[in-house]
């Protein structure tokens, strides 16, 4: 295929190109560069041309490998037992933060943590008109139908112990005319069973119309049926993990030199301000999203549907709070998170790219509930993490000291010269505008 002849127009058949042919359409339309544009591509190409293949594969169009850093977080008491944590993630200060706060709570009987359910949901939606109290009384014998019908898919689920577990009708005529819903909801054991879901939610979209035709009750209008969509949700507030940790407040020990006392009031305080303030809730859940997202990214899990999850758990009740609560009760201190989630540990991309196979091998090869478990500590440590910060010395301390090294990057600075910065910025606040002075004076 002669490349050249796309450029400055739009391009069909992008995605049957070569990967070589691809840069070389985006080199000849968009980039300026083309030697440094081929050299930095191929340069983190995997040596090994089958280990690259799978990373192409894993995605469409790929050019390159994307890296970012994999890290891990020691020290992390959950249970009894303990984890070295995996985590990916760009942002300097976050394994530091989570390692810390796993190291604080050491002591202090480690992290507590539950699963409290663990059921994902589905649903058909589907235009019907007729009595809607002749459809209610259908179901019983809709349910078992469909749930026999989808047998050939579930047989291999049903061995693990999952399946599908009910199937119930939801009327929202009241709001669009003549609409239904069949929530279907799942135990899909170690997976986190997206295409075991949507599979079976299209069988009942494939069942549904015949099955609503064939019954007797139905008058001729009522016999008509028409599905619109059939599809998983990823908000799965029966799917939930807690964690959390607590210990007399005396335990708490003297922090950044406040007392104990004094550090935890102040610490529940900022927990309750982001419970009513949806501003401060936002900036106060992305924090426990670092934590989180690090551990999903790094086991190969998909961390969209976390995050759409927990937002949308997080303003269940009509406005967005925080996910994490604390309290100072009786003289103790106690600090949690209940947190909905769809992790596997089977299947997917965690079987697929060689890192996340190695970061359940690092975690002891959890089940999806035990992972489940990890990544509710991991959120809620560096959630602490930020918290005591915030109400002791402040978040921009620890986060610009972590942070210098990007700084330093970004103004090309060689070893001699970070090495000096790193010495001179111990004790004094670290700004681009600081970095920049310091450098220019050294040079």
């Amino acid at each position: 295929m002669n490349i050249k002849e796309f450029k400055n127009k739009a391009i069909s058949g992008f995605s049957k190109l070569t990967k070589q042919q691809k840069i070389e359409w985006l080199i000849s339309n968009v980039f300026e560069s083309p030697r440094e544009v081929i050299r930095e591509f191929t340069e983190y190409w995997h040596k090994d041309e089958g280990r690259q293949k799978v990373f192409d594969e894993i995605s469409e169009n790929t050019l390159t490998n994307f890296y970012l850093p994999y890290g891990v977080a020691p020290n992390f008491l959950i249970n009894g037992k303990m984890h070295v944590v995996p985590m990916v993630i760009e942002e300097s200060s976050v394994v530091a933060a989570a390692s810390k706060a796993a190291k604080f709570w050491l002591d202090k009987g480690g992290f507590k943590t539950e699963v409290l359910s663990t059921t994902k949901i589905g649903q058909v939606h589907f235009k019907w008109k007729g009595d809607t109290a002749k459809l209610r009384a259908y179901m019983p014998e809709l349910k078992r139908s469909l749930i026999n019908g989808a047998k050939p898919i579930t047989a291999n689920m049903e061995k693990r112990g999952g399946g599908i577990l009910d199937i119930e009708l939801i009327d929202f005529t009241d709001t669009e005319e003549d609409l239904y819903q069949l929530r279907a909801s799942f135990e899909t054991c170690d997976s986190m069973g997206a295409n075991f879901i949507n599979s079976c939610l299209e069988e009942f979209g494939k069942l549904l119309p015949g099955l609503i035709a064939e019954h007797e009750g139905f008058s001729a209008q009522e016999k008509v049926c028409q599905v619109v969509m059939c599809i998983l949700s990823n908000f799965t507030p029966e799917s939930l993990v807690r964690a959390e940790v607590s210990c007399k407040v005396e335990d708490l020990g003297t922090i950044e030199g406040m007392k104990a006392e004094q550090f935890a009031e102040k610490f529940a305080q900022a927990v309750r301000i982001a419970e009513i303030d949806p501003y401060r809730a936002t900036t106060h859940n992305k924090g426990i999203f670092n934590g989180i997202d690090a551990v999903i990214l790094a086991t190969g899990n998909d961390f969209r549907a976390i995050e759409a999850c927990g937002h949308a758990y997080a303003a269940k009740d009509g406005q967005y709070r925080s996910l994490s609560h604390a309290e100072v009760k009786g003289g103790v201190f106690r600090f949690w998170l209940d947190f909905p989630m769809s992790v596997g540990t089977v299947g997917g991309l965690t079987k697929v790219h060689p890192l996340a196979k190695r970061s359940l091998e690092l975690l002891g090869q959890p089940s999806a509930k035990e992972l489940m478990q990890i990544v509710a500590t991991v959120g809620l440590a560096q959630n602490f993490g930020a918290v005591k910060a915030l109400t002791t010395s402040g978040i921009q301390k620890g986060h610009m000291k972590m942070h210098l090294n990007n700084i330093l990057a970004n103004f090309e600075a060689n070893a001699y010269e970070a090495e000096r910065a790193r010495e001179y910025f111990l004790d004094k606040v670290v700004s681009f505008a600081s970095v920049r002075e310091f450098l220019d004076t050294l040079r």
